[in-house]
This record gives structure tokens, C-alpha cells and sequence, in this order.
């Protein structure tokens, strides 16, 4: 059976507009637990950790697959050089910004701020002003924490957001590397030919 999954030649997504297509479907989970959430949110402070740790295997396995794809697509593209390397770089941006949304989405609905805590001084003002826009933090937590920036001013604050944390940052590195290495192996797959 896991022959038959991993098998190259069996896989649902064959080429890059299906990909670009598909790859926002990853987001149809957390989309729901966020509607649910908006239903009960007494049930997510229930099974706080255990949600986060689900969907952190869910988005680390979900990544992996879109990685391995995209692996898949681009050696054996058939376009210019410089055109499927504009693809790629298109196709990593989306999967960027999706791994960054998804992120976003999970702190926001687990309370970003029972996640994470500021250890910045900052004015009454400026502070409430974060506190009013839990999304918009929930971004920047986010994004600083997949580019590897940590700005060190939000501390996770249980182990789950710790390894909420070390799951993105993972996520982060690896899709640079991976970026790197195709780049450089269709740019050599190109010139063979």
C-alpha cells in the first residue's frame, strides 16, 4: 500500500497548473477549524494542545508532499530554462505564504497571546493596539518565525507553541535548501539537454 502512494508515477498532481491550482486546498483545514472555532470556541481551550500538535503534523506532512511534487514537476518541465524557474520561484512564494497563513491561522485561533508572550516594552497604546489585532500579530509571529528572523520579542509560552515554533522554523530552512537545490538542478537538467 505505501508502495503504491509513494510511487512517482501514481500522483494526483502531474504538472504545474494543476499544482498552482491545489496548492490553497491545503488551507481547507484550518478554514474550518476557524469556522468551528467562531461555532465553539470553548472546545479549541479544551483540546488546546492537542489541536496544536495535530495540525502542526498535518501542515508538516502536507509541506513535505507539496515539496516532493514540486520536485516531481520541475524535473521533467519541458519549458525554458527561465521560464520554470519563474515557476518554481511562483510555486515557493505560494507555498511561503500558505505555510505562513496556516501558521497564522492556527495561533490566532489558540490565542496567540496564551501561545506567545511579549517581552517588549512598549506603551499602554501601542499594547492594546496589538492586542486588538490578534490576527495581524498572529502574522508577524508567523512570518518572523518561517524566515528564521526571530525578532525575540514573542517567547512561546507552553511546549506546544515551542514546538509549534521549531516545526515552522524547520519548515523554513528546509524549503530554503530545497529551493536552492532545484534551482540549481533544473538549471543543470537544462543544460544537459
Amino acid at each position: 500500500m505505501l508502495k503504491k502512494i509513494t510511487n512517482r508515477k501514481n500522483r494526483f498532481v502531474v504538472n504545474e497548473r494543476i499544482a498552482f491550482l491545489i496548492l490553497p486546498l491545503i488551507l481547507l483545514p484550518i478554514l474550518f477549524e476557524l469556522f468551528l472555532n467562531h461555532i465553539n470556541p470553548s472546545l479549541f481551550k479544551t483540546y488546546h494542545d492537542g489541536v496544536l500538535i495535530a495540525n502542526i503534523i498535518y501542515i508538516v506532512i502536507a509541506r513535505f508532499a507539496i515539496l516532493d511534487t514540486g520536485i516531481y514537476i520541475f524535473s521533467r518541465s519541458t519549458f525554458h530554462i527561465h521560464l520554470a524557474l519563474m515557476q518554481i520561484v511562483l510555486l515557493y512564494l505560494e507555498i511561503t505564504v500558505i505555510t505562513i497563513i496556516y501558521y497564522a491561522i492556527l495561533f490566532d485561533i489558540l490565542d496567540v497571546f496564551s501561545l506567545f508572550h511579549l517581552s517588549a516594552q512598549l506603551s499602554p497604546q501601542n499594547l492594546q493596539s496589538i492586542h486588538d489585532h490578534s490576527l495581524i500579530t498572529s502574522i508577524y509571529i508567523s512570518t518572523v518565525t518561517f524566515t528564521t528572523l526571530g525578532s525575540g520579542d514573542w517567547i512561546p509560552q507552553t511546549l506546544p507553541a515551542m514546538i509549534a515554533v521549531v516545526s515552522e522554523v524547520v519548515l523554513g530552512v528546509v524549503q530554503g535548501g530545497v529551493f536552492v537545490a532545484i534551482l540549481i538542478y533544473a538549471h543543470q537538467n537544462k543544460e544537459i539537454k
